[in-house]
């Protein structure tokens, strides 16, 4: 048995708006009492009364969340300026929290922490299946996160989530454990037992013109491509217009035609490198892409339909939602229609919650190895049957 439950606000005030969620939830607990629950919330909030209620509401409730750009649900839909959360229960599945803070000093000893103190708690020997994490996404570069992540789960154990976001402003994030309030941390739920999942993956963008190597490259910044500035690969496609979220890198790892996105952020003109929001891998292939509106919001439909289309059982219990808030920025007033498509392929009974972050986290496909995405929709369809 699962039993997943949603409580979404848009009420101003703090107070009213967590009491109107834990109200919601409680309509559908039937007096269970939740193991674990994720809470997305925008950054005008009091945050140390929301998580304080939860907590009290819920004794013993594993809790992790976050700051976001903007928030989703099967209640409310698209939503800015709102709060979210999401309530686990169940008897036969193991869910369990862990923190790593001062990510920036140490990103491989903070996410090993994190992970550590998740799988201690675990009292049934089981296979873990997956981990959800919402993470800092300004102090330290997010993919060195996923790859700590990755060490101390181990790489076939996938990871879902976000980073962290404070609606486009870049100034201060929020991570939450329990009823911490913390910067520079990495949160973590890992979820243990019989539980059946699957993802679906999709930005709506597609690659322009030839593939050039990555030659010169320092972390996130890109300095060569095939032994040229970066910045010549970009005149050389989009004659002369400077690198910007609408025309992402995606970058290949291998031969196949799987690729993720690098968001550009600035670039010097004097070098002709670029500065991207996540490390871009060195001899890596990359592509400039490029989509329209309509292509952006069927990425979506796309996401949805993958994930439903790989789910290995009859019916999902609920469905997580991780969209980028450059989408968000790039769509406009038509970001609604983002989960309004997303919502089409599912029943009305299966609870749904998410947000919109700073960088999205998954598998590339079912199997593969997770990556930081930028620009992205993801899905995640969790269930017991």
């Amino acid at each position: 048995m699962l039993n997943v439950v949603v409580g979404h606000s848009n009420d101003p005030d703090s107070l009213a708006a967590i009491t109107e969620v834990i109200e919601q939830c409680q309509a559908n607990l039937n007096e269970k009492l939740p193991q674990a629950g994720i809470v997305f919330v925008a950054i005008d909030f009091d945050y140390a009364l929301i998580l304080q209620t939860i907590v009290q509401t819920f004794p013993g409730i594993e809790l992790i969340g976050g700051t976001s750009d903007a928030e989703i649900s099967s209640l409310l839909q698209f939503q800015q300026d709102s709060l979210a959360l999401m309530l686990f229960c169940s008897d036969e599945i193991e869910i369990h929290a862990g923190l790593g803070k001062n990510l920036s000093q140490d990103p491989i000893l903070a996410t090993k922490q994190a992970v550590e103190q998740a799988k201690s708690k675990i009292k049934h020997p089981a296979i873990s299946q997956f981990c959800l994490t919402f993470p800092e996404s300004l102090t330290v570069d997010g993919v060195a996160i996923v790859e700590g992540l990755k060490l101390a789960l181990g790489k076939d154990i996938p990871i879902f989530g976000g980073l962290t976001a404070d609606q486009w402003q870049f100034q201060k994030t929020y991570q939450f454990f329990q009823t911490e309030i913390l910067n520079d941390a990495v949160p973590v739920l890992i979820f243990s037992g019989q539980l059946l999942f699957s993802q679906g993956v999709a930005s709506g963008w597609h690659p322009i013109g030839k593939k050039g190597k990555v030659t010169n490259v320092d972390k996130n910044i890109l300095y060569e491509i095939n032994g040229k500035p970066a910045l010549e690969f970009y005149h050389h496609y989009l004659g002369g217009l400077p690198p910007s979220g609408e025309y992402p890198l995606a970058v290949f790892e291998s031969e196949s035609d799987n690729f993720y996105m690098r968001a550009p952020s600035i670039h010097n003109p004097e070098n002709g490198s670029i500065t991207f929001l996540g490390e871009v891998p060195a001899d890596a292939f990359v592509q400039i892409a490029q989509a329209s509106r309509n292509e952006i919001l069927g990425a979506a439909k796309t996401s949805i339909t993958n994930a439903l289309n790989n789910y290995p059982g009859k019916q999902p219990d609920a469905a997580l939602f991780f969209s980028c808030a450059a989408r968000r920025l790039l769509l406009g007033t038509r970001a609604i229609e983002e989960y309004q498509l997303a919502q089409e392929f599912l029943t009305a009974a299966i609870p749904g919650c998410g947000f919109y972050t700073h960088g999205e986290i998954s598998p590339l496909n079912n199997g593969g190895e997770t990556r930081l995405h930028h620009e992205t929709f993801v899905t995640l369809l969790i269930g017991r049957h």
